[in-house]
């Protein structure tokens, strides 16, 4: 009878030690393996060309999605290890509203985001009564009305900053009219006929539009809008997320953004081979 039993027995000790060995190999793929989810140019290629460069043993896949909520969702379900589609003040706006956990932990670039019209070329234009549509979200609602406050259109409550509302403005002297639109949707506004449009560079480029067709711009130095690499605070200092840091950080994601620059859309936040600390 034991006989017939040793050889049952080494094969369950076989099986067993196959088992381990698989589980063994799926956690060190998943240490080295790094899912990043984007959904715009030139955030997606930034990934793509991230991960050509990224060091041995680790790999980089870009998840493209298809809209401002599910990069965030999939990042705080552990669905992927990061993001590469937001500032810190939108993500800061997702932690508040879902109890979660996401730290922004590598800039990128800063986006020259600004105000576009198909009717007026200058803000000395604008007549009273004018529409003006901006993003529906709080952190871009409060980046495009700073703007419009520094260029002396509106003045926002005095005790307002990156949380300002249209409910924030104290004085509105052309009584400009406001529309919330999706970030999405607002190029098509423009091409609707709204006066004034807010929008993003990589986003009215699609309709052939660029910085210098602006008729109002951010100012230079809004660091805080940089769009950052974004992941769960448990995973920022392991070591598959640094290798992220160093391979968004290289040279060659550098020179990606650069090229970008004959329009003016965009402007590195990082220097070339030195990731955030």
């Amino acid at each position: 009878m034991m006989k017939k039993l040793l050889p049952l027995f080494l094969l369950m000790l076989l099986l067993a030690a196959c088992s381990n060995d698989n589980k063994e190999s799926t956690a060190s793929e998943n240490d080295t393996h790094i899912v990043i989810a984007s959904q715009s140019e030139p955030l997606t290629s930034m990934v793509e060309v991230a991960a050509e460069v990224i060091e041995e043993p680790y790999t980089m896949e870009l998840l493209p999605v298809n809209d401002n909520i599910q990069y965030n969702e999939a990042t705080f379900n552990d669905e992927v290890d990061g993001s590469l589609s937001q500032h810190e003040l939108y993500m800061e706006g997702f932690n508040e509203e879902a109890g979660a956990d996401l730290v922004a932990i590598q800039p990128a670039y800063i986006s020259n985001v600004g105000f576009y019209s198909p009717v007026y070329d200058s803000i000395d234009e604008i007549e009273a009564g004018a529409e003006v549509a901006i993003p529906s979200d709080p952190p871009n609602e409060a980046r495009a009305l700073l703007i419009l406050d520094s260029a002396g259109l509106i003045t926002l409550d005095e005790d307002t900053g990156i949380d300002a509302a249209v409910s924030d403005i104290v004085e509105n002297p052309k009584d400009l009219q406001f529309t919330p639109v999706d970030l999405f949707n607002l190029t098509a506004a423009y091409e609707d006929g709204v006066e004034l449009v807010f929008e993003h560079p990589n986003l009215i480029a699609n309709i052939g539009l660029y910085p210098k067709d602006a008729i109002l711009l951010e100012d230079e130095d809004e660091k805080r809008f940089a769009f950052q690499l974004v992941t769960r605070e448990g995973k920022a200092d392991s070591p598959k997320m640094q290798a992220a840091k160093r391979a968004l950080a290289s040279q060659e994601v550098y020179d990606l953004l650069m090229e970008e620059a004959e329009h003016e859309m965009f402007t590195p936040a990082f220097e070339p081979g030195q990731p955030a600390e």
